[in-house]
Order: structure tokens, then sequence, then C-alpha cells
């Protein structure tokens, strides 16, 4: 497995950054405020309005440095990236299967299932650890007609019908979603999945990490030599990486979700973290978005062992190891995909 590396974070919206050197300038204000060396960089994400100076452009590119430019909200904008390596045999092959629908099915079901299975062990993994604080016979219903998804999924005869078992399911999931949240709950409430733009603080953070994983996911899909933007599950459209988005599908649970429950639940964040515009809309502050990055990196360096692969790995590769095994599946190495699938 691939040595994690550094990502560096700028989270204030008015710094911009420059090249010195093998270095990268952080500045604020025309001051030069910190710099970090590149060569223990893989990405810089920034989510600031005043950008970045060609010549770190060009160094990234060359480099082979991710530079992911991101909005406030978490919203990703664009990146720079240098002459695409992919594998063109790897690549054809990847085409094809897209093109094919019985191909695509298949793939698309494993993610599915195993984002239900996912999904399942997330709300029995509340029923086990704190049943005297929730109402057990809601979970356990949830937990079983989250079961009879997986199933119905696994069964799926077109990639609509599959579409439509994943919607009911996310209903589900998402109906025991605010009694998950233990702590502070009047300040985060959750009564249903809304985005674009987020209405509440669940929410905000919800679509904050999502963003993030699915950034891992398009860099690790180019590692291995896929094209992110072309998916089996999620349609082409133009600058949608629907691969990434497929990959990231059974990375949300237990990655994002029990990431966002833990910060909530542990007071890691509190409700002067966050903004409300005039619009509506719910995004984190300056503030919040270094306390949840400063976080999400410390996730990212935990260790677990691979469901599939039976090997030791940080959470911030687990992205990769999955991109590395669709590869082998679309090489022909292996029989089919192997998605993530956690408890």
């Amino acid at each position: 497995m691939r040595k994690l590396l550094n990502t560096l974070y700028i989270t204030s919206p008015d710094r911009y950054l420059s090249l010195d050197g093998e270095n990268v300038v952080i500045q604020e204000k025309g001051k030069d405020i910190g710099r970090v060396p590149l060569h223990n960089l893989e990405r810089i994400v920034t989510f600031g309005y005043t950008g970045a100076s060609p010549a770190l452009m060009g160094k990234c590119a060359s480099d082979g440095i991710e530079l992911v430019f991101m909005s406030g909200s978490g919203r990703f904008l664009a990146r720079v990236e240098g002459e695409v390596n992919g594998n063109v045999l790897l690549r054809r092959q990847q085409y094809r299967y897209a093109d094919d629908k019985d191909k695509s099915l298949e793939i698309a079901r494993n993610i599915i299932c195993a984002k239900l299975f996912n999904s399942r062990w997330t709300v029995e993994r509340t029923l086990r650890d704190h049943p005297l604080r929730i109402d057990t016979d809601k979970f356990s219903t949830c937990s079983q007609q989250l079961k009879k998804s997986t199933d119905n999924a696994r069964c799926a005869a077109d990639i609509d019908t599959l579409r439509g078992i994943e919607g009911e399911a996310a209903q589900i999931y998402f109906s025991v979603f605010d009694d998950m949240i233990l702590q502070q709950k009047d300040d985060f409430r959750f009564s249903g999945r809304n985005k674009r733009p987020p209405k509440d603080n669940v929410n905000a953070m919800l679509s904050f990490a999502y963003s993030l994983a699915t950034s891992m996911c398009a860099s690790a899909l180019e590692a291995v030599g896929l094209d992110p933007y072309v998916g089996f599950m999620h349609t082409d459209r133009p600058g949608r990486r629907s691969l990434a988005l497929d990959i990231v599908e059974d990375l949300r649970e237990p990655l994002c979700d029990r990431f966002v429950l833990t910060l909530i639940n542990k007071n890691m964040i509190a409700p002067n973290d966050f903004v409300k515009r005039e619009d509506g809309a719910v995004l984190l502050t300056d503030n919040g978005r270094r306390t949840f990055i400063s976080a999400w990196q410390k996730r990212k360096d935990d260790e677990l062992r691979h469901p599939f692969l039976n090997e030791k790995l940080q959470w911030g590769n687990v992205a990769y190891a999955q991109a590395l095994l669709l590869a082998r599946f679309i090489r022909g190495d292996i029989d089919t995909y192997p998605p993530f699938m956690w408890k």
C-alpha cells in the first residue's frame, strides 16, 4: 500500500498561495504568514478565493501534487493536474464496461449492497452501544428494513430499480439519524438530508465530509490509472466525477457519517462554528473548518484492517485500496469488484 503523505488545508478565504523554491508560501494581505515544504505533500486543498500563483500551479502539476480549489461550503470547484498518466488499456476497458449495461449493473449492485450494509451496521452500532438512550424497537425495525433493502439491491434487474432501492433505503437510514445524535440536541437536530445548500448544522458537516471524501476517491482513481469521470452507477455529466461518486458511496457511513456523529457526540464541534446566510444556507465558519479538518486528518491517520485485503492500512488509504481493487477487476485479475463493507 502506498505511503500516506500530508494534505495541506488552507481554510481562511483571504489567503494566497505562492511558490518559493521548493516551498509553498501562504500569504495574507501581502505578508508571508507561513511556508510548507512541498516534498512531503500529496495534496493542497484551499477554501480561499484569492487563489494561487501560476508558478505554484505549474510546480504542483509537474511534481504530481494535487491542488484543489473548494468553495467555503466545501463544494468542489476545480483542481490543477499535470499530464494524465493513466493506463490507456485500463481506461479503454473501463469505458467498455461503462457502456455495457450488465457490467455496469454488476459493479453498481456491489457498491449499493455495501452502502446499505454499512448503513445497517451504523444503526446496529448505536443499538449495541446506547440501548438505554434510544428507541430500540425503532432501531431494530430500521435495521431489518435495511437488510431487506440489501437483499433487494442484490437482485435488482436494472440500474433504475437499483437507484430506487437505494433512495428508499437512504430515507429509512436517515429517519433514525437524529436519534444517533446523543449530545447537543438543541443545536444539532437533523430532520432529513438536504444539500445545495445545506440548511442546518448537521447537513453542513455531512456535505463537507462527503466533498472531502469524494476528492480523496477522485485522486485515488487517477493514481491507479482509472478515469474518475466515467462511472457505472452515476451517469456521465460534463465536469461530474461520476466514478469518484460511485466509489465514495460505500465510504459515506463508516468514514463520513460516523465521523460527523463523533464530532457532535464528543462535543468537538460547537454551534458557534457555523454561520447561517441570508438565503438559509448553513456553512462552517473559518474556525469551524479548522476544527473539522484537524479532526479529519487525525481520522485519516487511524489504522484499520481492510475487510477484503486483510491488511492494515490507514483510513486515508481506504479510497486508494478500493480504486486498486476496481482496477484489478476491470483488468480481469479478480472475478468481481469487492466493495468496502465495514462493521
